[in-house]
């Protein structure tokens, strides 16, 4: 049996989706922001974890080695061995599974030995969303030491 439509009986009116429209902007509204802080916490998370997991490289590479790689070596020391004076005797790398070379905000970690903090270690830090030194919240760096205020 066929049912009859009336006429002027639609699915929705343009005023219905005009309201759809307009609570999905505002919703989006309220979410995004959020979303954004979580983002870039997991940005910050991600840097700091890189970070140990470079450290804990660096300490088995200079455990073998008898000091860490120089600046110029680098990172890249890490999974290939140097080319670059000094040449270490004993690399067992590589000592990463995968390379890493660039922060979550892709810029390359910044790594010196002897360090500037660290005099008889190395530092190792990410300069964190905006890429230059200091900053606050999330645009602080992001460094393998203990800052005192």
């Amino acid at each position: 049996m066929l049912k009859k439509f009336r006429k002027g009986v639609s699915g929705f009116s343009l005023v219905h989706l005009l309201i759809i429209i307009v609570v999905i902007v505002i919703l989006a509204g309220v979410a995004a922001p959020r979303l954004l802080r979580q983002q870039e916490k997991a940005r910050r998370t991600q840097a700091n974890n890189d970070i140990d997991e470079l450290g804990l490289a660096l300490d088995i590479y200079a455990n073998h080695n008898g000091a860490y790689p120089s600046t110029e070596q680098g990172l890249k020391a890490l999974w290939e061995k140097p080319i670059i004076p000094p040449i270490p005797n004993n690399w067992q790398g590589p000592y990463l599974d995968k390379p890493i070379l660039k922060d979550p905000w892709e810029r390359n970690y910044v790594y010196i030995y002897p360090g500037r903090v660290n005099r008889y270690d190395y530092d190792l830090l990410s300069y964190g969303k905006d890429g230059i030194s200091g900053g606050n919240g999330n645009n602080e760096d992001i460094v393998n030491w203990t800052e005192e205020n």
